[in-house]
């Protein structure tokens, strides 16, 4: 009998482990312009996907299109010998390797499996990977932000985590006026990062559930086989509990 009740056991868990979750229904107050979604695979480049689509939907509420390549960053974390061998970082860290390294196109580098290009060619002009970086995302053009209780708001702060080991600063906030600027600049169709301290995505939209709650509506770096075909829904709450940074432009920020 214990034997019978053991494996009945066992196998409900297995079966739980198999349910696939029940996707909730949001209904958008806001969608803004977004690449399609990539896959990060098993590497934990999540920031570097995150900071690029924010970096990708500021442009697209420009008028203008870009599809950057997170591969070509993951080949540059090779030159950096502070980089942790999970690769993990921040998206001020990418940031930073922006301006350092520069940038090309998604389809000029689809994998980090092959050489990165040292040319990128676009609209019939030729760049060098810096100046195309630097056409996208200008020096200083983004502000990071956090929001720690235990610092003077007001001021920049250096956010002591393994990811941030570039020992970036961030602009120390409420995280009521955190969440304030941020709704207002995902309304305003600005790029948005946004991080906890295990993932990043970019946020690209306002939405509501069935009982009038707000969520962001989050753009993924797992792939489309997910419930929301690569989306996600933070809500609010969460937004508050779990938000370690976010990115936006100064411009996006100050308006």
């Amino acid at each position: 009998m214990r034997l019978f009740t053991c494996l009945l056991l066992f196998s409900l868990l297995l079966g739980g482990c198999r349910k696939e979750p029940s996707a909730k229904h949001f209904t958008h107050e806001v969608l803004n312009g977004m690449t399609p979604v990539k896959d990060q695979g098993r590497s934990q480049t999540c920031w570097v996907y995150a900071m690029l689509a924010a970096i990708e939907t500021e442009h697209i509420m420009r008028g203008d299109s870009v599809n950057l390549s997170p591969a070509y960053m993951e080949k540059m974390l090779d030159r950096e010998s502070a980089a942790p061998s999970s690769r993990r970082g921040m998206g001020a860290t990418l940031l930073r390797l922006l301006q350092k390294y520069g940038m090309v196109g998604y389809e000029a580098m689809r994998s980090a499996d092959y050489p990165a290009p040292r040319m990128v060619f676009m609209y019939g002009a030729e760049y060098t990977p810096l100046e195309f970086a630097h056409s996208v995302c200008a020096p200083g053009e983004y502000v990071a932000l956090t929001s720690d209780d235990d610092a003077p708001y007001g001021e920049e702060v250096c956010i002591d985590q393994p990811d941030n080991w570039l020992r970036d600063r961030f602009l120390n906030v409420p995280m009521d006026t955190l969440l304030v600027r941020t709704e207002r600049a995902v309304r305003r169709h600005h790029g948005v990062c946004w991080e906890s301290k295990g993932h990043a995505m970019a946020i690209v939209g306002i939405a509501r559930d069935e009982r009038g709650r707000k969520y962001f509506v989050m753009k993924n770096s797992w792939g489309t086989d997910r419930p929301y075909k690569g989306l996600e829904y933070l809500s609010f709450r969460k937004f508050r509990a779990t938000t370690l940074a976010v990115e936006m432009t100064r411009e996006a920020y100050q308006q």
